[in-house]
């Protein structure tokens, strides 16, 4: 497989993304599934969205996370399978240097934003839970708009100092990269300097991203143990359990993920696990989220069965 060309060693035209190559006979399957999860993605994801502002009983501040959360999982898979899709067909794999770069700037920006935004959520979750008689005073619209504000910012902010940090590095000509996404930590082992410095800022970025709000959820959901554990109904506890089990499920996948990939060095020879772990989360688990919501959420679910019943009274009328 040739190199993609450049002008001259510091002007990049664009990089090869191996992705799959050592796996020829998987690809045409890996596009068919990839390109099956990717649809069901984006259905499940712009359901979650439509039915959270068209059924007025999910007007609340829960499912104003939910939503966005549905929105940042259309984005994110939407800044990588489509490129991944392409290059499964071409044999050259290629990506423009400025495709890259608009990809790394992106797709981290958006799954920075996701790790503080699944924080936020369990917060809702602690004030609904612990102090359900505050509940309306506490996550007052203001302060769902100013969280979520929060978190889109952060992961801007983030993605504005990783990824410019990372494309400062000279590769020396190195354009292959042995992976299917244009990720900090693969960028990084293309650099021809030492990258000490770099590998330790994304260590300290990704306690900050992942260590200190799975941390914070944890807490979050100590406190709501002990108030499920006081609970004396059964039924009462069963509720709780239903409306908690679907944030908890998609915390463990996406934190799961997302950690293996950015706590292990940069310079890690666990290569081809991390491109399949990396296919989990950019993949699986936003495919996965509107049905483990929907799936496990009576609410949602009785919502979904009535904006369809309107829908189909509309249509046949």
């Amino acid at each position: 497989m040739g190199m993609v060309k450049s002008t001259n060693e510091g002007n990049i035209t664009g990089f090869i993304l191996l992705g799959f190559s050592d796996y020829p006979q998987l690809q045409m399957a890996l596009f068919v599934v990839i390109l099956i999860l990717y649809l069901l993605t984006i259905l499940g994801n712009i359901t979650i969205i439509l039915i959270s502002h068209l059924e007025p009983k999910l007007n609340t501040p829960m499912y104003f996370f939910l939503s966005h959360l549905s929105f940042l999982d259309l984005c994110f898979t939407s800044s990588v399978i489509p490129q991944l899709l392409v290059n499964l067909q071409d044999p050259m794999k290629t990506i423009t240097y400025g495709g890259c770069v608009v990809q790394l700037y992106v797709s981290h920006a958006l799954g920075s934003t996701e790790c503080v935004l699944l924080a936020v959520m369990s917060y809702d979750r602690y004030v609904a839970i612990c102090r359900p008689l505050h509940y309306a005073l506490l996550m007052h619209p203001h302060l769902c708009m100013a969280l979520t504000s929060l978190a889109w910012l952060s992961g801007v902010a983030t993605t504005l100092v990783q990824s410019t940090l990372t494309l400062q590095l000279p590769l020396c000509g190195h354009h292959q990269v042995d992976h299917f996404i244009c990720e900090v930590p693969v960028l990084i082992k293309l650099a021809c300097v030492d990258t000490t410095f770099n590998e330790a800022e994304l260590f300290v970025a990704s306690i900050l991203f992942l260590v200190v709000p799975i941390s914070f959820i944890l807490v979050s959901y100590g406190y709501i143990t002990k108030a499920v554990l006081k609970i004396k109904s059964a039924t009462g506890r069963k509720k709780v359990f239903g409306t908690c089990s679907s944030h908890v499920t998609v915390v463990i996948m996406f934190y799961g993920t997302i950690m293996f990939m950015y706590l292990q060095s940069a310079k890690s020879t666990y290569k081809d696990q991390g491109k399949f772990v990396s296919l989990f989360y950019t993949v699986v688990t936003p495919m996965l989220n509107p049905l483990i919501y929907t799936l496990r959420n009576k609410e949602v679910k009785e919502a979904l069965r009535k904006v369809l019943g309107k829908i189909l009274v509309i249509k046949f009328t």
